[in-house]
């Protein structure tokens, strides 16, 4: 017969129509409003949970739940009343207690258990659809200029050691470098060599009483070049550690000279967002110096002896560490946190580049049986009252998290601890690995976009979808009777598989992204049109019902594959250079064209097969 399936073709349907069934379903739960408590350095315990519940108990607050998962709590709600009312209440609870909680409101997936468990999780909804934050992130570019100054002038003293060349000082002045020399001999030695070596510059030469000096100033072309070099690394870094973060399609895009926006759909969490995105962590490690005695007599009268700095340990116990400084955290190229076995504390395991490896290695071996303090380094901006104005002023904190004795020569590939809790140990791996920001960064504008918008927004999309899919269900059911209707068939399969995969993918659906389905919503009906006109051609031409159904569908095929690949092609483009939103709208046209094709060539064709294929004295087709 020539439309008729074999039994597998139809169990293989069942199968994949099934299964998108299955994975679709979890987007029909919807999310509860909840409120989310984390605290910036330890786990949340039992004991907090109960004090979170005997606030809700004491003001009635009705509540769905009260969870407690992956060092947190999440408290979910029947409604956004219910949320805004407990999550002041619960905020001035805590906070009486430990400043350093985070209260935050959230949206969490109310999908059931059994579902979960197979991995059935809801789409990613984007920010304009779910709410999210906004920063506007402006790059320290004095900072920098500053870095880069220093950079430069360690490797200018090491140029000139290597050159032979006799100097006093080199200094880092409010617009570039100075280095000064004993005599205009060592001074026009070293400028003869310097010119061709640091072309970025611009130099000058003055003469001071007994000293010559050199200034070094960069060109204009070479400023600009370094202030691109410190945006463009931000934002890789910012990427790194948006990524490591879990946030699905985030938007990081650079906006002027010195500024970069961060759109984070789904983060209701800004303390934390915040902390991740700004900090300038960093590590270094540096040898020990001195006894105890020292360190005290350093501490007491505020002066370190030479060649040595005066630090603080987390407790606030000083330590002496050596100026030099062995490696920093440019040189550390991997972090992952976990537990040390030996004292069950949190830990993370460091891995060096080769450069670092190298460097450790020689230390270490020259330095066993004696101490190393590591040092955590972290550039914060504050703002305080000067002269009647609020100002943002940058502070550098610094602390030793760890000293321990060199037992073996270190090499790659080495632990730390004396780490506060596995929370510390986490985040500081999370900032190692994602790399070290080139300049700080401040963020300037902040915006929260609530989940009451995003809300409409869905609503209105979702109105758009429905109205579009009825106008087409109604108008193929008019104009194709009953292979209309088998095609309504075939597009309610489509928009099952679509929302199945963006499910599975766990895409983020944007306003653009519905936009790609009601788009998708009118090309499925498309290779339907193609099939059903041609098979009328071949009735007109006088054929059998039978045989136009096979030529129809045969015929049709390449017409339908050239013109959905040709949109495909367009598709993948658009995701390729798009950003955020365009590329979103890309991966759902580019996934409803490859379900259109399914439903359109293999589902209608087995629903015709079931109508018509049977039918041995064929007259006449519903079409």
């Amino acid at each position: 017969m020539l439309n008729q399936y074999p039994v597998w073709k139809y169990l293989l349907l069942i199968f994949v129509v099934s299964f998108g069934l299955l994975y679709a379903a979890p987007n029909l739960y919807g999310e509860d409003p909840s409120v989310q408590i984390s605290h910036r350095v330890n786990l949340i315990n039992d004991e907090e949970v109960q004090t979170v519940k005997n606030v809700l108990s004491n003001l009635n607050i009705e509540h769905l739940s009260v969870e407690q998962k992956d060092g947190l709590i999440l408290v979910r709600f029947k409604t956004e009343d219910q949320q805004l009312v407990a999550a002041s209440d619960i905020k001035d609870a805590l906070l009486e207690q430990d400043s350093r909680y985070t209260v935050a409101l959230n949206l969490a997936p109310a999908t059931p258990e059994w579902l979960s468990s197979l991995n059935a999780l809801p789409m990613y909804l984007g920010l304009d659809l779910r709410g999210g934050v906004h920063f506007l992130m402006e790059v320290d570019m004095s900072s920098a200029i500053d870095k880069a100054l220093n950079r430069t002038s360690t490797e200018i003293r090491g140029y000139l050691r290597g050159e032979k060349i006799r100097y006093r000082t080199v200094d880092v002045t409010n617009d570039g470098l100075e280095i000064r020399f004993s005599s205009i001999v060592d001074r026009d030695a070293a400028l003869a060599v310097m010119e061709e070596e640091y072309r970025d510059f611009l130099f000058e030469t003055r003469d001071e009483g007994a000293d010559s000096y050199i200034n070094l100033k960069y060109s204009d072309s070479a400023l600009q070049a370094e202030k691109s070099a410190a945006i463009t690394q931000n934002i890789s870094t910012l990427k790194n550690r948006v990524n490591e973060l879990g946030v699905a399609e985030p938007v990081i895009q650079q906006q002027g000279e010195d500024r970069v926006v961060v759109q984070l759909p789904g983060v209701q969490d800004t303390v934390r967002a915040k902390e991740i995105l700004g900090a300038t962590a960093t590590l270094e490690f540096r040898l020990v110096h001195g006894s105890l005695a020292e360190w005290s007599a350093a501490a007491s009268s505020g002066k370190a002896p030479i060649g040595s700095r005066l630090y603080k340990e987390s407790d606030g116990s000083p330590v002496l560490l050596k100026r030099s400084v062995i490696v920093t955290g440019d040189q550390i190229i991997g972090a992952a946190s976990g537990i040390d076995t030996q004292s069950s504390s949190p830990d993370v395991t460091i891995t060096l580049n080769g450069k670092g490896a190298d460097r450790m290695s020689k230390v270490t071996r020259e330095n066993i049986g004696k101490p190393m303090g590591v040092v955590f380094i972290e550039d914060r901006y504050e703002m305080k009252e000067i002269d009647g104005e609020n100002k943002r002023i940058k502070t550098t904190h610094q602390r030793v998290i760890n000293v321990a004795t060199i037992r073996d020569q270190l090499s790659k590939r080495f632990h730390i601890t004396g780490l506060d809790s596995t929370r510390e140990a986490r985040d500081l791996a999370l900032l190692l690995r994602a790399g070290a920001l080139r300049a700080p960064m401040i963020i300037v504008e902040e915006r929260t976009i609530g989940p009451s918008l995003g809300q409409e927004n869905i609503d209105k999309g979702f109105m758009s979808v429905m109205i579009g899919f009825i106008a087409v269900l109604f108008f193929m059911a008019i104009y194709y009777k009953v292979f209309g209707l088998i095609a309504n068939v075939a597009l309610m399969m489509n928009l099952v598989l679509m929302v199945a995969v963006l499910s599975m993918l766990q895409a983020t659906l944007t306003l653009p992204g519905i936009a790609g389905i009601v788009l998708t919503v009118g090309m499925a009906v498309d290779a339907n049109v193609l099939i059903f006109e041609r098979i009328r051609e071949e009735l007109r031409l006088g054929n059998s019902p039978q045989a136009s159904i096979f030529s129809g569908y045969q015929k049709a095929f390449s017409t339908i594959m050239d013109a959905n690949i040709t949109t495909l092609i367009a598709a993948v483009i658009l995701f390729g250079f798009g950003t955020g939103p365009i590329q979103g709208f890309a991966v759902t046209l580019s996934i409803g064209i490859l379900t259109s094709m399914f439903t359109a060539i293999v589902g209608t064709r087995a629903l015709v097969n079931l109508v018509y294929g049977r039918q041995k004295g064929l007259k006449k087709l519903a079409i």
